[in-house]
């Protein structure tokens, strides 16, 4: 062949003299494929019969080139683009392929295009046979590049048949791609394959979804298949599968019971799909579950009734069972509709039968229906254990002995109440309440006797004691401790027993310990009533005894009253140690009252003096935020025994020991004292004594009444004294925020202050000391003025240096000659003032003019004396002012 086709080329063939240069290459290499490759290169604008010679020219020397193969086969691919598949070229191009294969057979990428090429001609024998080739020729490991193709061409066309056998070969190796397939079936109409491979799917405990689907899901998917489907699905049991799901998704049961009752509706058997429907909402343990089944089940009912009704409307020839059809369906639905709640609660107490506020609610739903509620209370009593019970077991047996009650059964609720308190509830107070109503329910029936014989059998002691909080013995060996169980007995015994019954109670009550406060008052009360007051006292003290503050404070307030009410202050010494007794351990809470009533006791039986000993032992008694009001009532009464000059040394001691707040509040009610009394030298010490704590931007009232009470009752110095201690106080704060704000900082800068140390440092350092030398200046001040007591001070000295022009003249002013003196203390005085004024340079700067406007109108409100004042004696300047 290769002596034949040889003559055929050399004759056939015309080079350019652009190819001779390759054909020289090739005559000297003929077996490099990069000659050929650069050979097809120069030739790829060529026509098509030229460059498909140099490829069949290089495949003949190179049959085994992958690439060549590869670049040839497209290339052809390219020259039949946009041709019809009958024309004859792609016959040749199969040709080529085939020619190919026989060389290039295990190459899947030549497989590919081939079976893509094949695809695009629409025959579909050939290329189903061409992908078969390649499976069989390539390694199973190369077979995840052929299968794609192979089922993206079945799919497009309609061979459902050649499909599903595809498919299922595919599947064989795939197993994981299961879901392709049942969506394929599922379009092709195939419900029958796809359910039963949905259900492998399911039941395949490790199959893992492509579309990340859970199993549940999965699930849903076959029950919602088999169900809307019943007439194409026929080889799978519709019933078993979905009820295998209810086993095992309990948290969706809603869905599956919907789709199975969906399932027999669709086959056309509604009494099937009823009891489905029936049995779903009797199983369902959820109210979404309920929910959702008993809403399908309403419209199902609803639907099926309509549908009757329209027929029966349109048969002109119904008769009498066609409407006693309609009134059965109609019943149904009512039925339905009015079982709603109850169904309801059913399925509540499935999630937890031991609920026992749903018991309750379902004895209600059965209202007007005694049978049914009887057979309620018996199923809640003897369902619910008392260790689950949530919620108060006790109060369902209460109730079911009432229903009898209310009924006129007594006996049955005897009974009832008989078998409760032998229930091993889980605490004690719910036998105890047991026990209470039984014992009212004797009561309602006038059983008296009964009802006291009930309560002796409650608090009779057990053969051994026990502790009542200890959870491993019964509540019944409990009982006997229960504080509700003898307070009903105590209040029995009151009513219908004896005196010496109902004291033995209260005795026994307080033996074993368990008795409250109220318990005593009420024991005492009780006493009371049947004039036994000393007795009354004696079971006061025993409580007192039991318990301690605060829980004893009602029994004293009790005590101290009654005894007060009934001796008054005959036996006023025995008083006065209860009440010792009283405030020994009495806290500050709770001290004010007592202090008040004994007080009160010595002011009406006692002595005054005793009673002012009693008042100043309260003003440190008390709490803190008590003892402003304890002094205010310490000093009403002082004025009222003794008179307002005794209050005085009540209103030091207050000062001294009030808080800030409230001390300044008292320095002003002692100055308005000494000012009613006349001493407005000391109202004016009390006010410079209280101004070393009020900082003037805070305590402004303070200052606005010391101003006033200088306007009315100073004069220039004694204002201009004012305003100097104002500016000290202001200066003294500001040197003490000063301070705190440079201590601060000094502390806040830590290393980088000690870094920077040098001549900046230095002269901080300096600036610090200046400050810290002012604060000790200031803080000793106010520190020597609160040592020493309040004294009576001159209100001329007060003033500082004396200025004669702003001195008022006295006419009858003797100058005695003692200047020398005073001319030494006022020059100590002003340079003291001098000292505290330059620290304060820039406030003064701004208060001297308030300073002037205060000294004009001090000076404008000045009046000129009328001569008839002095008579005779009238001065002779006066004498001239009068004639200007």
């Amino acid at each position: 062949m290769v002596e034949k086709a040889t003559p055929a080329l050399h004759i056939e063939l015309n080079f350019d003299e652009e190819d001779v240069p390759y054909e020289e290459e090739i005559l000297r290499n003929a077996y490099s494929v990069k000659h050929w490759l650069r050979y097809i290169d120069h030739k790829a604008k060529a026509p098509n019969n030229g460059v498909n010679l140099v490829y069949e020219r290089a495949l003949k020397e190179l049959p085994g080139s992958y690439k060549i193969w590869y670049n040839y086969l497209r290339t052809r691919r390219k020259q039949v683009r946009g041709k019809i598949p009958t024309d004859p070229m792609y016959e040749q191009v199969n040709n080529t392929f085939e020619r190919a294969l026989v060389f290039m057979h295990k190459m899947p990428r030549i497989w590919m295009d081939y079976g893509v090429f094949m695809s695009s001609q629409c025959r579909i024998t050939r290329t189903r046979h061409v992908f078969d080739r390649a499976l069989r020729a390539l390694p199973i490991t190369q077979h995840g590049r052929i299968w794609p193709l192979y089922l993206k061409f079945v799919q497009r066309y309609e061979m459902p048949e050649t499909a599903l056998r595809v498919y299922r070969r595919y599947l064989k190796l795939f197993p994981e791609d299961a879901e392709e397939y049942v969506a394929y079936l599922q379009e092709a109409d195939r419900l029958d394959e796809a359910a039963q491979q949905l259900a492998h799917i399911v039941d395949n405990e490790h199959f893992v979804s492509k579309h990340g689907k859970s199993n549940h899901q999965l699930w849903n998917e076959l029950c919602d298949l088999i169900s809307k489907h019943p007439h194409k699905v026929h080889s799978l049991n519709v019933d078993a599968i979905i009820r295998g799901g209810l086993r095992r998704y309990t948290d969706q049961l809603g869905h599956l019971w919907n789709s199975l009752a969906d399932y027999y509706v669709r086959s056309g058997l509604f009494d099937r799909a009823r009891d489905i429907y029936e049995e779903a909402i009797q199983t369902v343990t959820t109210v979404r579950d309920f929910t959702q089944v008993f809403d399908e089940y309403a419209q199902f009912e609803e639907l099926s009734l309509n549908k009757r009704m329209e027929q029966v409307a349109n048969d002109e020839e119904a008769n009498e069972e066609d409407d006693i059809d309609v009134e059965l369906r109609l019943s149904r639905f009512e039925y339905l509709m009015e079982r709603r709640l109850l169904l309801l609660n059913s399925v509540l107490l499935r999630q937890n039968p031991h609920n026992v506020h749903e018991w309750h609610k379902r004895v209600k739903l059965y209202e007007d229906k005694p049978e049914e509620i009887i057979n309620t209370y018996t199923e809640a009593v003897q369902t619910v254990q008392p260790k689950l019970a949530v919620g108060q077991l006790h109060t369902l047996w209460v109730e079911f002995a009432k229903f009898y009650e209310t009924n006129g059964q007594v006996e049955d609720a005897r009974v009832v109440f008989e078998r409760a308190t032998q229930v091993e509830f889980v605490k004690v107070e719910h036998l105890a309440a047991v026990w209470c109503e039984w014992a009212e329910l004797e009561l309602r029936q006038q059983q008296f006797e009964a009802a006291l014989k009930l309560m002796q059998r409650a608090t009779a002691m057990p053969k051994r004691k026990v502790a009542y909080h200890d959870d491993t013995e019964t509540v019944q060996s409990r009982l006997y401790k229960s504080l509700k169980v003898w307070s009903m007995y105590a209040d029995l015994e009151e009513s219908f027993g004896t005196f010496k019954t109902c004291k033995a109670v209260y005795e026994r009550i307080i033996d074993l310990k368990i008795c409250t406060p109220q318990i005593i008052i009420n024991y005492g009360m009780f006493l009371e009533e049947h004039n036994y007051y000393e007795e009354a006292y004696r079971a006061y003290e025993k409580g007192i005894a039991l318990f301690k503050w605060p829980n004893v404070y009602d029994i004293w307030n009790s005590y101290l009253s009654k005894f007060l009410e009934r001796y008054g202050g005959t036996k006023l010494e025995r008083a006065r140690d209860l009440f010792e007794q009283c405030l020994d351990q009495c806290p500050p809470e709770h001290a004010k009252y007592f202090y008040l009533l004994y007080a009160k006791l010595e002011e009406e039986h006692g002595l005054a003096r005793h009673a002012m000993a009693v008042y100043d032992r309260a003003t440190s008694a008390v709490k803190e935020e008590e003892m402003f009001d304890m002094y205010n009532i310490f000093i009403k009464k002082a004025a009222e025994i003794y008179g307002l000059p005794r209050t005085r040394e009540i209103y030091e001691k207050a000062i001294e020991a009030l808080p800030e707040q409230h001390m300044r509040h008292m320095c002003v009610k002692f100055s308005e004292l000494e000012t009613k009394l006349g001493e407005v030298d000391r109202a004016r010490a009390i006010y410079a004594h209280c101004s070393q704590v009020c900082d003037p931007r805070i305590t402004a009232d303070f200052w606005q009444t010391w101003k006033e009470f200088e306007v009315r009752h100073g004069n220039e110095d004694t204002m201009r004294e004012m305003l100097r201690i104002k500016r000290s106080v202001q200066a003294t704060y500001n040197t003490q925020v000063n301070m705190m704000a440079a201590q601060f900082l000094n502390t806040n800068s830590g290393a980088a202050a000690d870094a920077g140390a040098g001549a900046g440092s230095d002269a901080m350092r300096l600036l610090e000391e200046k400050a810290r030398q002012a604060a000790a200046e200031a803080k000793q001040m106010p520190t020597e003025r609160a040592a020493t007591n309040i004294m009576f001070v001159r209100g001329e000295t007060q003033g500082g240096a004396k200025n004669k022009d702003n001195t008022v003249i006295n006419p009858d002013e003797i100058d005695i000659g003692d200047s020398d003196e005073d001319e030494d203390e006022d020059e100590d005085e002003e340079n003291a003032n001098t000292e505290q004024t330059a620290n304060g340079d820039a406030e003064t700067a701004t208060k001297t003019d308030d300073e002037g406007l205060i000294m004009k109108k001090l000076r404008f409100e000045q009046k000129a004396i009328p001569a008839k004042v002095f008579g005779s004696l009238k001065p002779n300047n006066q004498q001239d002012s009068d004639e200007e």
